[in-house]
């Protein structure tokens, strides 16, 4: 099967992960495309090809003759898509794209304009699979699982090309920083890998943020408004204070780079009790650790204001960078780049504004890399990918796990 034809099967599967739910995976929906990856992989040929109980996807393609020694390499990349969007019913469709604005959906007069959406410009002439604006596509990372799952039925279709074992790994609940929490490392097999769950088509990362996540809940005291004089202590207005006290400019919409952020995600609420959802990203490990305090001193000072027990805060760390664990393993952002440069790709190495499964994976001893997919726009609605960025990255795969990769 094309990658194309297979990228767009697999997104007509919904497989939203769910930041509320406790459950391993956190939607059951996901183990559906697990099982059926778990099956294609083993019709392709590769060797204990299974799903876990957790919805793990795990699989592995022998060394060929003559490359045993070589140590197995990993290509990671996870199935679940972003809650930031709606998920369900993607309606995938391939345009050529000749300039301008993009019309996804003539009746509700959605479009993706190229004033807002200056990477547009870079694909004129070529094909771009995009949504109907009503859900986001699932580039994001079903393109990676596309990718994989391609470049090993390349390999086995080529016997002849020289490799050493090989493990694929696909994950639930990477969008909600879960993705690595029951990664089998050890049954895995590889001493290396890489996830395959960038952008556009050239990213090649070792950097990411270190993220935590907050939970703020404020607790009001809800009086009739008319005798609530010196009585009332409305909650959605300390938790507004509470925003107003954290630094205005260090938002995602003021940061780009290497500038970390405070990030509201979600607020709801009445007087008597209000919930504020934060993440906070910073790549530089001390100014990470000061954006947590400066949470803690917020909530210390509206306690003292508003009283004790006014304001609860729950902080909680959710990766790091990995970048101190991939610098002894530099040998794998070199081999990575001389693969894309052999297939005509410019490498650009960024760092991650987010994160990946392969940080998490990084901390637990597996080294991990992450390399582009070539999707854009990704968590929302206006997300697209060019088809000849899919076409590419098998290439690049397949490159990067031969002997003379």
């Amino acid at each position: 099967m094309h990658v194309i034809d297979r990228f767009l099967k697999y997104v007509s599967y919904d497989t939203q992960s769910d930041e509320n739910s406790s459950t391993v995976p956190t939607t059951e929906k996901q183990k559906v495309l697990g099982s059926a990856l778990a099956a294609e992989l083993a019709q392709m040929g590769l060797q204990n090809a299974h799903m876990t109980e957790q919805g793990y996807v795990y699989a592995w393609l022998p060394a060929t003759p003559g490359c045993e020694g070589i140590p197995c390499m990993g290509l990671i990349a996870h199935m679940d898509t972003s809650p930031d969007a709606p998920g369900g019913g993607v309606q995938a469709r391939i345009v050529r794209y000749e300039g301008g604005d993009i019309v996804l959906n003539q009746e509700k007069g959605i479009v993706m304009r190229a004033s807002e959406f200056e990477s547009l410009e870079k694909y004129v002439g070529k094909d771009l699979i995009v949504t109907d604006g009503t859900t986001l596509l699932g580039a994001d990372d079903k393109a990676g699982v596309a990718e994989i799952v391609s470049a090993m039925e390349y390999l086995t279709a080529h016997p002849e090309i020289p490799h050493g074992r090989i493990a694929v790994g696909f994950t639930p609940d990477e969008e909600v920083g879960a993705g690595a929490d029951c990664f089998d490392i050890e049954g895995f097999g590889a001493a290396v890998a890489y996830t395959v769950d960038g952008g556009e088509l050239g990213e090649l990362e070792y950097e990411n943020f270190n993220a935590a996540g907050a939970k703020v809940v404020v607790h009001g005291v809800n009086i009739h408004p008319g005798s609530a004089k010196n009585k009332m202590k409305n909650a959605l207005l300390i938790g507004h204070e509470f925003v107003s006290l954290l630094p205005p400019a260090e938002t995602p919409a003021h940061t780009e780079g290497y500038e970390g952020f405070y990030h509201l995600s979600n607020m709801a609420g009445d007087e008597t009790r209000t919930e504020l959802s934060y993440i906070i990203r910073d790549h530089d490990r001390p100014r990470f650790e000061d954006r947590k305090r400066t949470m803690e001193r917020t909530a210390a000072y509206l306690n003292d204001k508003y009283g004790a027990g006014t304001v609860e805060l729950e902080l909680k760390d959710q990766y790091y960078n990995m970048r101190e664990k991939i610098e002894p393993h530099m040998y794998l952002v070199l081999k990575a780049r001389a693969a894309m440069e052999a297939c005509g790709v410019t490498p650009l190495e960024v760092p991650i504004r987010g994160g990946t499964d392969g940080a998490r994976l990084s901390y637990e001893g597996l080294p991990c890399p992450n390399l582009c997919t070539g999707g854009v726009n990704f968590h929302g609605v206006h997300e697209y990918i060019p088809t000849f960025a899919l076409e590419k990255m098998v290439e690049v795969l397949v490159r990067l796990v031969t002997a003379e990769g």
